[in-house]
């Protein structure tokens, strides 16, 4: 199976891409960030303050997530609720950021991720987050760090979230990149890792900038250099 782990910070655009790769190259698709987001939504329907690490060690004690590997029927569920949609809440990106800064936390999280991936009888898996191309899946044969300017990044975001003002998703986006790179860098590419800097690209050449790179490291005998199941 291969793994292809992409890095990068909110606003990159690393789960739509991945999930497009993903779907070019006939591959499972996982967003870790869902676990974290899947958590804190656990806490905070216990009445939990995430930034007490202590309560956080406590309520992960009965969580039980699930997460769709496929690109195009995505789900993330905690015990029988579906969370798909509710893990995007205002409330839970706020305090997500409690969850993932906890190394009990990520180490549990992170033994989940290879888990999954190993029992996903795909082809390959698309790993995209925040410490995959260092900590989850450091020997994978390819590994990327997405990235783009702050201010391209904001607006991203801000076109996204049309209800909220712009100011304030950009202030929310550097509170979240400054608060998560406490724990893990991602705006810096560690040796191996190729980056694709998305900030003068547009959603389908950030596709193809990033097959290029899975294309140009891998075998010619692998599957995805005849474009996968669902290749071009």
């Amino acid at each position: 199976m291969t793994v292809v782990a992409i890095d990068g910070p909110a606003g990159s655009g690393k789960s739509s891409v991945s999930k497009q790769v993903a779907r070019r190259l006939g591959f499972g698709f996982l967003d870790t960030g869902a676990a974290y987001r899947a958590l804190a939504w656990h806490a905070l329907e216990h009445g939990i303050d995430t930034s007490d690490s202590t309560s956080v060690l406590d309520v992960m004690g009965d969580f039980e997530y699930a997460i769709s590997l496929d690109p195009d029927a995505f789900h993330v569920r905690v015990g029988a609720t579906d969370v798909t949609e509710a893990i995007r809440e205002s409330r839970v990106t706020d305090a997500v950021s409690g969850v993932a800064r906890v190394p009990a936390v990520r180490q549990y999280v992170n033994s989940l991720f290879r888990s999954v991936v190993t029992s996903s009888g795909r082809p390959g898996v698309v790993i995209e987050g925040r410490d995959i191309t260092t900590v989850v899946a450091p020997d994978a044969p390819v590994r990327i760090l997405l990235t783009a300017a702050p201010e391209v990044r904001a607006a991203r975001r801000s076109a996204e979230l049309t209800t909220e003002d712009a100011a304030a998703v950009a202030d929310a986006l550097h509170r979240r990149d400054a608060s998560d790179s406490a724990v893990v860098d991602f705006l810096t590419a560690a040796p191996g890792v190729e980056v694709v800097d998305s900030s003068h690209l547009d959603f389908d050449q950030t596709v193809d900038a990033v097959l290029g790179v899975i294309r140009s490291i891998l075998p010619a005998s692998d599957p995805v250099q005849t474009g996968g199941r669902h290749g071009r």
